[in-house]
């Protein structure tokens, strides 16, 4: 069957793929706390998921001396790798993956972690071969800004009218809006439905097989 609006379809990571959102608020609260920092709320601890760490970390816990940012970055990375081993994928991930590439998608993470981060967590999940590229914080400019789906659809020959970005933040969907892409939405992950929903996306889902469905029937 012909597809229909997309050949190259890009997925978020964390709270997208992955069940790691309150583990990664926990773990930005427990960093804060280690240095005496004011503690951010839960809102505040998960608006800034997808952002590089030390972005995220400056937008959570403003208003402190700079120096102490590095030092906040290591302690969230000491409480998240004492956590990250028991987190799972959505219900429903595998098979939607497994589904899309043996369709003949193009595949891609573009993921606010690490590459240490998301080489771990693909080790876990088992999902590495199913993916064509991945994108980390680290090696390119943060999310929103457009460099993760310019350096994706460059290296896998993809036109960007025809790629789609996929994730549970606006983060995400401001990325794609820069870059020139689709921006889809799911409503499982850190920000809420009515934030998502003020950047327009072409679709949200409630799940990921309700995402799954959609992009059998629409991507």
């Amino acid at each position: 069957m012909a597809k229909k609006q997309f050949d190259f379809i890009v997925f978020d990571w964390d709270g997208t793929l992955m069940d790691s959102t309150a583990t990664i608020v926990q773990c930005i609260q427990a960093a804060a706390a280690d240095l005496g920092l004011p503690v951010p709320d839960q809102r505040a601890a998960s608006h800034v998921i997808g952002l590089s760490l030390q972005s995220a970390m400056e937008t959570a816990i403003p208003d402190v001396d700079p120096a102490f940012y590095p030092q906040i970055v290591e302690r969230y990375r000491y409480h998240y790798l004492t956590q990250d081993h028991g987190l799972t994928l959505f219900d429903g991930v595998r098979d939607m993956l497994e589904d899309l590439a043996g369709q003949g998608y193009f595949l891609a993470v573009a993921t606010g972690k690490s590459r240490v981060g998301l080489n771990r967590a693909l080790a876990v999940s088992g999902l590495a071969p199913l993916f064509d590229a991945t994108r980390c914080a680290d090696e390119t400019f943060s999310k929103p800004h457009p460099a993760m789906l310019q350096e994706l659809t460059n290296e896998l020959g993809q036109e960007m009218n025809r790629t789609v970005m996929i994730g549970d933040t606006t983060h995400d969907l401001q990325l794609a809006r820069n870059a020139g892409a689709a921006g889809v939405a799911v409503h499982y992950g850190a920000h809420t439905p009515a934030d998502l929903c003020a950047m327009d996306p072409l679709y949200a889902a409630n799940s990921v097989p309700e995402l799954h469905a959609w992009l059998n029937q629409n991507a």
